[in-house]
């Protein structure tokens, strides 16, 4: 699991995270949210080792694998499929030595380990992820170079999901994705082996692809078990029990009217893309 554990840190002495702890339990599917500027990238970075904590600690398992998005592969003369392909390093490290190898003992490691980590379906499993984000047979054979940028980051997000890290990071990953492309997504997340964290604020995926949110607000962490829309009626059901009663007799709010009239007015109609 992933434990993070009393951690503080700030940015230019404005504090982000105070005394913050969460629990990520392994395999589950986690979607990070909070407001703008509050720390969820910061916390990203820190996870992977980037940035330096000053007080607290996060733990994860021994070997554990963490793999993100950071930016757009290489403008190069590489193809797609092989690009992709040489994201799985152990895979790429292996076929290499399989070719030069010359001790049986050695060779036979090899080729168990290979297949072990089912290296012979690697293209097809690469070919298939592209196809998924948009690239069909004949656009995987060209050089990267052939795309822009927002083309490109499609390419890294392949590679990173191929390579099927054990701790899978995505910050925003729909912000450059078309509906097709979101859709696929969001289905391949709810299948993934492994951990995944999602900063987004995209609603349908934190309602499809995630059993749990964390949420980062006033510089804490909370863990909470359910969809984003689960998340949000946790929230209101807290605020109201904290909210202190009102006594107005001249109220005119909604739910005043409510309380008179027996009626219950019509709720506003809740933004379908963007999660608050």
């Amino acid at each position: 699991m992933l434990k993070i554990s009393n951690i503080n840190y700030s940015v230019e002495g404005r504090p982000l995270f105070e005394e913050a702890t969460a629990t990520i339990p392994t395999g589950h599917k986690v979607g990070l949210i909070g407001r703008n500027g509050a720390g969820k990238t910061t916390l990203f970075k820190l996870i992977r080792g980037e940035l330096v904590l000053e007080g607290g600690s996060i733990t994860l398992p021994s070997r554990a694998r963490i793999g993100g998005v950071a930016q757009e592969v290489p403008s190069n003369d590489v193809s797609l499929i092989d690009t992709v392909l040489a994201a799985d390093k152990e895979r790429a490290a292996l076929m290499a030595e399989a070719e030069t190898a010359t001790d049986p003992h050695r060779i036979a490691e090899v080729q168990t380990r290979l297949s072990d980590i089912d290296a012979w379906s690697a293209e097809a499993r690469a070919a298939s992820i592209l196809k998924g984000l948009g690239f069909d047979q004949p656009d995987q054979l060209k050089p990267c170079s052939a795309y822009s940028g927002g083309w490109r980051m499609r390419v890294a997000l392949a590679a990173v999901l191929f390579s099927q890290p054990d701790y899978l990071l995505l910050d925003e990953p729909t912000n450059y994705l078309d509906l097709e492309g979101a859709l696929w997504l969001e289905n391949y997340l709810v299948k993934y082996p492994h951990t995944v964290l999602i900063i987004s604020h995209d609603r349908e995926l934190l309602n499809r692809s995630v059993g749990a949110i964390l949420h980062l607000d006033d510089r804490k962490l909370a863990y909470y078990t359910g969809t984003y829309d689960q998340f949000a009626a946790q929230r209101a059901a807290q605020r109201a029990v904290q909210a202190p009663p009102q006594r107005n007799r001249n109220c005119t709010a909604p739910i005043c009217k409510v309380l008179s009239t027996g009626s219950r007015p019509r709720p506003a109609r809740p933004n379908r893309r963007r999660a608050g």
